[in-house]
């Protein structure tokens, strides 16, 4: 997320380095409506988006569970940005790691009498409450994604720990390499607009780990596992788009053209990676599905994030079609390759998708738009490190929280019962 407000001359004279307070006639009205919004659109990609997304493809035994996860990680993440995550995440600190400036949001001021108001570094133009607020939102969906891939085994309890974990330890560090200006990766000049590393390769490889270690569902190959309402799913890959407009042209951070192109790009890429899918689907299968549709639109989405700020409406077109083919073979061949249960495919979207579309970013950006150039070289060493860092430290955070907690999955029985009545005492209505 780069600065996005006022002419160039006078970004270099007077951005603050820090958190500051600013006088409030100094806030651009626009820009903080359009922000405020973008908030509220990448909130209901996470609820409901995420939630009827996932629970359309679970089995009717664990619909519940699925959205409670969903549900319980958006309040969990919530307090824990308040408390923490935001601090680490956007203040300056080390090239690994904020400062603890912004703990428990200290000093995000609104001085009435005074006629000032606390804004951040990153964003001069806005009210830091705001801004702080905007980002909570991608810390949310990040961790929400990551449920995809362990639905219908993992404890509660485990899971509400383990995230808690991971959003403090894992997603905070990689949000401050990349976007706050001070972070290594920032400093090396990658290119992430909205969030291809940091939330969905950092999503989908986490996933994929997770899968990994709890090991698949029993009956996993042998049975048919029927999902309970593709109708839900498809309600919930809509929201996502409609969401994503403000994931993207949020990430402008401005209500200007860049904003605008933005949203343009993120539109073209999702029709896209739905039509390249089904296209896929057809020769493959010899007929397309409304999932994969709903999956192919996700994947254009996806691919498009990093990139959204960066790119001509042509590019997004090609990164839409190419994170629709790829990611249909993630969710496809590769998965098969890796042999890991990762129920809902969110490595094959998400973590394939942001690779592809991160290092196209590289290929493809035109600094007639972001003002930067890209480098392939430079992609693809960021990439890397958030994909290896990822890794490790979930693997560490699992095999912590398995001492605390004892077992990650359910016992046998309460996992053929279902998780919503083992785990919740609540059963789905006819």
């Amino acid at each position: 997320m780069l600065l996005a407000w006022g002419p160039a001359s006078a970004q270099v004279a007077s951005a603050p380095i820090r958190p500051t307070l600013v006088a409030q006639d100094t806030l651009h009205d626009a820009d903080t409506v359009w922000i405020l919004v973008s908030t509220a659109l990448v909130l209901l990609m996470t609820l409901p988006g995420i939630a009827l997304f996932y629970a359309g493809m679970v089995r009717r035994k664990n619909v519940l569970n699925t959205m409670a996860s969903v549900l319980g990680i958006t309040c969990l993440v919530s307090l824990l940005w308040f408390a923490v995550g935001y601090s680490w995440a956007f203040t300056p600190g080390s090239s690994w790691l904020g400062g603890n400036a912004r703990l428990w949001f200290t000093g995000l001021d609104y001085q009435i009498g005074r006629g000032q108001v606390a804004v951040s570094h990153m964003a001069p133009h806005i009210p830091e409450s705001v801004y702080a607020m905007f980002q909570l939102a991608f810390a949310i969906i990040t961790a929400a994604l990551v449920v995809g891939a362990l639905v219908e085994r993992m404890r509660f309890s485990a899971l509400l720990l383990f995230m808690s974990l991971w959003t403090l330890l894992v997603y905070a560090p990689v949000a401050h390499w990349v976007w706050e200006p001070g972070g290594w990766l920032a400093r090396m000049g990658a290119l992430d607009f909205a969030g291809g590393a940091v939330v969905h390769i950092n999503a989908g490889v986490a996933g994929l780990v997770c899968a990994w270690f709890l090991g698949p569902r029993k009956g996993y190959g042998r049975e048919a596992f029927e999902p309970y309402n593709l109708g839900l799913t498809m309600v919930g890959a809509s929201l996502l788009w409609v969401g994503w407009f403000g994931f993207n042209a949020g990430s402008a951070l401005s209500a200007g053209g860049r904003a605008g192109l933005a949203l343009a790009v993120t539109h073209i890429a999702a029709a896209a990676g739905a039509a390249a899918w089904m296209l896929a689907e057809a020769i493959v299968r010899g007929r397309g599905s409304l999932l994969g549709l709903c999956s192919g639109l996700v994947a254009g989405l996806v691919a498009i994030t990093p990139a959204a700020g960066f790119v001509t409406p042509a590019a997004a077109l090609l990164i839409g079609g190419v994170a629709g083919l790829a990611c249909y073979w993630g969710a496809t061949g590769l998965k098969r390759l890796l042999r890991t249960d990762d129920s809902l495919d969110v490595f094959g979207v998400h973590g394939i998708g942001g690779i592809v579309g991160a290092l196209l970013t590289g290929v493809l950006a035109d600094k007639s738009i972001g003002g930067v150039e890209g480098s392939l070289l430079t992609q693809m060493l960021s990439v890397l490190a958030v994909m290896a860092y990822s890794l490790v430290a979930t693997a560490l955070l699992l095999w912590l929280t398995q001492l605390v907690v004892v077992d990650l999955r359910v016992d046998v029985q309460d996992e053929l019962t279902g998780l919503d009545i083992s785990l919740h005492r609540e059963r789905l209505g006819n």
